[in-house]
């Protein structure tokens, strides 16, 4: 579990196919990370396979290849970081899997007063789990829906914080982003989907 507030942004130096999967080995400011545990790159929950100063290694397994933009990434690509969740943690940001729900097209970027607005178009059955002033997170940052503007179209607005402290504040029209739904509406799209008696037959 994981909050969208990004810890550190780390930087991909080597890309290598492996019985494992895709592995990456990414640079980063951790000193004191341990084999197993889960860390979100770019959103996407994954495992430390190796590590050492300031630097560790994830590899992304076919199902994930298939579900990100991970497929792409070459050495040299900067990623958002966080690590897991731990009990007593601080909530700033809103409840996040690590689990991508799919991957957004960057449709347009503008300045707009001291906030730049981004348009994603999303890929199907997203835009249903999207509420205005409700929760998302794009590449892992735990973001306000700004507006919905069309259909399809999620508006998020940047702050010059998340801007300087994330790879959000370089995206361009064109751009693929990760998109995770808040995971309440998830919830609540699958129990009105399902009728109401089947949890009365068990």
């Amino acid at each position: 579990m994981f909050t969208g507030l990004i810890d550190d942004v780390g930087t991909i130096t080597s890309v290598a196919e492996t019985p494992a999967g895709r592995e990456l080995r990414i640079a980063c400011g951790y000193e004191d990370l341990q084999e197993g545990e889960s860390i979100a790159v770019n959103g996407a929950c994954l495992t430390v396979l190796r590590f050492g100063p300031r630097w560790f290694t994830v590899a992304a397994i076919a199902t994930t290849l298939e579900r990100t933009t991970m497929r792409g990434w070459t050495a040299g690509r900067r990623v958002n970081l966080e690590r897991a969740l731990r009990v007593g943690d601080r909530l700033g940001g809103h409840f996040v899997q690590g689990h991508v729900d799919g991957v957004a097209g960057v449709t347009d970027v503008r300045q707009a007063g001291d906030a730049r607005l981004i348009d994603l178009a999303l890929p199907p059955g997203l835009a249903e789990l999207m509420v205005q002033h409700g929760s998302v997170a794009v590449d892992g940052v735990s973001l306000t829906v700004n507006d919905l503007p069309a259909p399809g179209i999620l508006q998020v607005s940047l702050i010059d914080y998340t801007m300087r402290h994330t790879t959000l504040g370089t995206l361009a029209a064109g751009d693929e982003v990760h998109v995770e739904a808040d995971m309440l509406g998830k919830y609540v799209q699958r129990l009105l989907k399902e009728p109401t008696s089947w949890h009365l037959e068990r």
